[in-house]
Order: C-alpha cells, then sequence, then structure tokens
C-alpha cells in the first residue's frame, strides 16, 4: 500500500508520458530527462495523455511502481511543461481526488461582468 507520509518530495511529470513505460524506462526518464535521483526519498507521478491513469515511481529498499486508474473522471494534470514540477504530498492527494494543482490551467478563466 502507498504510504505517502514518510515521502520527502513528490514530483509530478508534466505533460503526458508512455505509460507502456515500465520500472526501467520511467527510471530512464527521471534520471535522463529530468537530471534528479530515483533513489531518494520521493515519489516521481507519471500520467497518460487521457489522464485517466497514473504510473507512481516510488524506491523503499527496492522500487515500487502504483498504478492507479480512474473509470469516470479525468486528473487535472499539469500539462505547461515537460518538466518536473515539484508539489507537496497534500497537493498530491488533492489531485488524486481530483483538485487542479496546475498553475496555469488550459482553461480560460471566467471574469466578473458589471452587471448585476
Amino acid at each position: 500500500m502507498l504510504n505517502i507520509d514518510k515521502v520527502e518530495k513528490v514530483y509530478l511529470a508534466c505533460g503526458c508520458t508512455d505509460l507502456r513505460k515500465s520500472i526501467d524506462g520511467l527510471v530512464m526518464i527521471v534520471q535522463n530527462q529530468f537530471k534528479l535521483d530515483p533513489f531518494e526519498k520521493a515519489l516521481f507521478v507519471f500520467c497518460n495523455k487521457q489522464m485517466d491513469k497514473l504510473k507512481i515511481l516510488h524506491f523503499d529498499e527496492g522500487f515500487w511502481l502504483y498504478y492507479h486508474r480512474l473509470e469516470a473522471n479525468r486528473f487535472k494534470w499539469p500539462i505547461t511543461t515537460e518538466d518536473a514540477m515539484k508539489v507537496n504530498v497534500e497537493e498530491l492527494r488533492w489531485l488524486l481526488k481530483g483538485y487542479e494543482v496546475r498553475t496555469n490551467s488550459k482553461f480560460k478563466s471566467i471574469k466578473p461582468s458589471n452587471y448585476y
């Protein structure tokens, strides 16, 4: 079971990732693309193009690979860059519950009108 209380950092891989990759493929993304250490006490979270599946890579005396799939909804996934975005554990909980953590939304903001 995923215990995120003992995790120090959480990195979201912004944009979409080919989730056919297994542990070794995701480790290569963490090392080569993000220039991060996959052995640190962190979670590396990846999302597919349809934004309905997640894979979480975690090292704890060996690599763990968690898989989470939504049946009816989509994750509010950050899509603005191809970098790893550092978030805290609480923001990961929000994301898993369906809340948005991205800084720049792909949706236009609603401007209040002056009409009452």
